[in-house]
């Protein structure tokens, strides 16, 4: 799956518009339903919360106007890569228990790891991306 969407590079601090946030969750759709053809349900939840964080982090923090999600089948392992065609990449951030914020790439390296992955930048940080296992029992 290969989907491309655009939106408005944010200024400042100011919010993104409704209409990007929208796109996220429209693309956690496709990806939840794109997953259930392929017969993938056991990863829905986890892909779907990924996809989120993965997506608005490139609508939040990168200032591009293009994002490309891509999921794809190989070796036994599922990928999710996000490009924003922007450098700087995606670090994790420990954050208190006050934080209203940055807990999104600790929630994906969590799933990651209980699903027997792994997950990383590209070198100039304009793709984000990450391997979860397929259940043997779908494979």
């Amino acid at each position: 799956m290969r989907e491309r969407f655009r939106v408005a590079p944010r200024c400042g601090d100011a919010p993104p518009r409704v209409e990007d946030t929208h796109r996220v969750r429209m693309m956690r759709r496709i990806t939840a339903a794109r997953l259930r053809h392929c017969g993938l349900d056991p990863l829905i939840d986890e892909v779907a919360v990924i996809v989120s964080e993965l997506l608005t982090n490139a609508v939040l923090h990168s200032g591009t106007t293009e994002i490309a999600l891509s999921l794809s089948i190989r070796n036994g392992l599922l990928r999710v890569t996000v490009n924003d065609g922007m450098p700087g990449g995606a670090t994790r951030k420990d954050v208190d228990e006050n934080a209203e914020s940055g807990r999104g790439l600790i929630l994906v390296e969590a799933f990651v790891a209980e699903r027997g992955g792994a997950w990383g930048t590209s070198d100039d940080g304009a793709t984000t991306w990450c391997d979860l296992a397929i259940p043997k029992e779908v494979a």
